[in-house]
């Protein structure tokens, strides 16, 4: 008995659609992004002077090799995102567990602490840190732009944890203390599995709003990678060609954690 091959079916993709129409708009996009930037260079008189920009990043000196000062600045900006996921996760954690507690002085505090965090400007912050609370508890301006990053960051990150939290169905705990599971066990083996797959894509907002943000600091005097940059265009003038440069630098950041955290969220949803 001779078995018919099922028959093919033709996919009607609209050309805008396509695969190739994005990336014929991204290169459009970018094309048009060169022209305007090199365009008004070109208008104002300015000369480019892409050939010292390498030495910003390293340097040769008698054989001696020295990193440059945004690779230095470079290594700032990622010591204070890492500090600053570890807190601003931490924080994110304990406000949203706060605000699902039963305690009313807990859901009062974290109340608190949102509408004031969400409701007024970073730099405001940043400034409140480091000309009040910085002296009195007596931190030094690195730790008060990490703790003043990762708070605000915090407060959306708390939301983000709270909505995954309770976007598992409610039979998933009375099955939990149904089988004799405490609350922090029903937490860990039960309600976290489900919701981390949830809380990863907006939390991967949150951590690249992080890295981004981390550029304030340079107002506090840190030496991040927006501060070198500062510097830089203060002492030679191209402000083109470094300010495209730190760019750059940020771009290929969030492009790659990006990366990651995708990677992270299919292997999360493979193991669930």
């Amino acid at each position: 008995m001779q078995h018919s091959k099922p028959p093919r079916i033709k996919r009607n993709t609209r050309w805008w659609n396509s695969n190739w129409f994005d990336v014929a708009q991204l290169a459009a996009f970018s094309f048009g992004l060169v022209w305007l930037t090199v365009n008004g260079a070109n208008q104002m008189g300015y000369n480019w002077q892409w050939y010292r920009i390498p030495k910003y990043f390293y340097e040769i000196i008698d054989g001696a090799f020295y990193w440059g000062p945004l690779i230095e600045g470079l290594f700032v900006t990622l010591e204070i995102t890492a500090y600053g996921i570890v807190i601003t996760l931490t924080v994110g954690l304990i406000t949203a567990l706060l605000r699902m507690s039963n305690s009313f002085s807990g859901r009062l505090l974290a109340s608190v602490y949102l509408e004031i965090v969400r409701n007024t400007p970073l730099l405001v912050q940043m400034f409140v840190f480091y000309f009040v609370l910085g002296p009195i508890l007596d931190i030094n301006r690195f730790w008060v732009g990490v703790l003043c990053i990762s708070l605000f960051e915090g407060s959306f990150a708390s939301e983000i944890i709270r909505a995954g939290i309770l976007s598992v169905a409610k039979g998933q705990w009375e099955a939990s203390y149904s089988v004799g599971l405490t609350k922090t066990d029903a937490y860990r083996f039960v309600v976290l599995p489900q919701a981390v797959p949830l809380m990863l894509p907006p939390l991967t907002g949150v951590i690249i709003n992080l890295i981004k943000h981390s550029a304030i600091v340079s107002v506090i005097a840190v030496f991040d990678l927006t501060t070198q940059a500062l510097d830089l265009i203060a002492e030679t003038f191209m402000s083109f060609e470094i300010w495209l440069t730190v760019a750059g630098v940020y771009l290929v950041m969030t492009i790659t954690l990006s990366v990651f955290m995708s990677l992270l969220e299919r292997r999360v949803n493979q193991r669930s």
